[in-house]
């Protein structure tokens, strides 16, 4: 009868311990689904670039009271620009831009700060700088007809190395 009793117990035991490691998995596997946040760049607060005044203030100036940016403009260097994103990551999906903050700081010919403008994520475009594709000469065929076409044109002497 006390081996009854114990082997009971004991079977109680090891299903409250089954029951714990299942919440326990499913607390991980839950805790793992949590959304990752990434930020890249730099974009200077409010308060940071209140010193900066338009038509005073030139590029040493700017440089000095709130940085250089990673990017200034491209063609033809009328401008800086600070740029700041935040990404989302949520498990094998591929990362998703939440945020976008561009400070475009232009200057005129002389110099000196001529604007300044914040930019958002909704304020932008996708702009293709360069495309470069290479089109395939096949046209109209799909993929089985495309090898079922290669039948026709194999020799033995393609085989035999002659």
């Amino acid at each position: 009868m006390a081996d009854f009793r114990l082997s009971r117990s004991f079977r109680a035991a090891r299903q409250a311990s089954r029951k714990q490691c299942l919440m326990l998995v499913m607390l991980a596997a839950v805790s793992a689904c949590a959304p990752v946040y990434r930020n890249h760049g730099y974009v200077p607060s409010e308060e940071e670039l209140a010193p900066v005044e338009v038509g005073t203030d030139t590029r040493e100036t700017v440089g000095q009271k709130i940085g250089r940016p990673s990017t200034s403009g491209l063609l033809n260097d009328v401008g800086w620009f600070y740029v700041q994103s935040r990404y989302k990551e949520f498990g094998p999906r591929q990362p998703k831009e939440v945020d976008r903050q561009v400070l475009a700081v232009t200057f005129n010919e002389a110099g000196t700060v001529e604007n300044i403008a914040r930019y958002g994520l909704e304020d932008g475009r996708v702009v293709e700088i360069s495309r470069r594709v290479t089109e395939t000469n096949v046209k109209g065929m799909s993929f089985i007809q495309q090898i079922l076409g290669n039948f026709g044109r194999v020799q033995a002497s393609d085989f035999l190395g002659e």
